[in-house]
């Protein structure tokens, strides 16, 4: 899939989203979209460098013609700051690549975890997002919640190794249908036994029962089920994600939404994703290797 950028600041991967013949929603491919990144301003700066003596050169570090992005220039400056390196040796916006890699080189990342992205996953499973939320540091996630919204917002995610399996494909087709029928059956079962007066489930207000029949019903809910979220991380992390989860080690799901991932991030700051190399596998997914896997 292509990477579309939005007014040339977010860029997406869409997917297509497909239909069973009873008309379930599935999808085959892992949506992304970027929602934020960072917005920086350096001329805040102004009244703390004008405070040193002039000899030291310091005003004229506001007045780089070379632009970086935003990522790149706060991660730049943060690590500049470490060494008071704002006078004429310093190493210039033109020079940023050189002076990232000597970052990645000595293994001082912590530069890095100044500067998040936020991106919107959807097309991935429930079980792709278990395996998400062990990664604690410097993560942040708002995912669904199956207790407050389901029925006609219920959508699947066919397993890679299927879809080319005409076999396993009609048969993910049959099942996520059946589940689907059941998860409908046990919620409205469920609704009526409450409106009949057996106390089934308790709850005081209409809100809290559709809640409580939801959280009931969705035990039936496979793995497969779609399972949308935000995920926000500083650079470092991403990095980390990255090498984690975009190898030939991890599983494939996860490894084909975090090289989508790479490839929207390495637009908005490629000084701080560009020592990423692609890999391709046998299977036909891509992974990610770099020289400063501890960057």
């Amino acid at each position: 899939m292509s990477v579309n950028n939005v007014n040339g600041i977010f860029p997406t991967v869409a997917p297509d989203v497909f239909e069973t013949k009873k008309g379930i929603r599935f999808l085959q491919s892992p949506g992304v979209a970027v929602m934020a990144v960072p917005q920086v301003n350096l001329y805040g700066m102004r009244g703390f460098l004008s405070g040193f003596s002039d000899e030291l050169g310091f005003r004229d570090y506001l007045n780089d013609p070379i632009s970086l992005t935003p990522a790149e220039t706060l991660c730049k400056m943060a690590g500049q700051l470490c060494y008071f390196s704002f006078g004429p040796g310093r190493s210039t916006n033109v020079d940023a690549g050189r002076y990232f890699r000597s970052i990645m080189e000595s293994g001082h990342g912590s530069v890095l975890e100044h500067a998040s992205f936020t991106v919107l996953w959807w097309g991935v499973s429930r079980s792709l997002t278990h395996e998400l939320v062990r990664h604690r540091a410097g993560f942040g996630f708002s995912q669904v919640s199956q207790r407050y919204v389901g029925e006609k917002t219920l959508r699947f995610v066919e397993r890679p190794e299927y879809v080319d399996d005409l076999f396993l494909h009609e048969r993910f087709m049959r099942w996520i249908e059946n589940i689907n029928d059941e998860y409908e059956f046990r919620t409205e079962y469920l609704i009526s036994r409450q409106r009949e007066g057996t106390e089934i489930l308790s709850a005081e207000r209409k809100t809290d029962l559709r809640k409580k029949v939801r959280q009931a019903a969705r035990s039936v809910l496979s793995n497969e089920t779609e399972a949308p979220i935000v995920v926000t991380a500083n650079v470092r992390a991403w990095r980390h994600f990255f090498n984690m989860r975009v190898s030939e080690h991890a599983e494939v799901e996860i490894r084909r939404v975090g090289f989508e991932t790479f490839r929207c991030l390495s637009v908005l700051a490629p000084l701080l994703f560009g020592d990423f190399e692609t890999v391709h596998f046998s299977d036909g997914t891509h992974g990610l290797k770099t020289a400063y896997p501890k960057v």
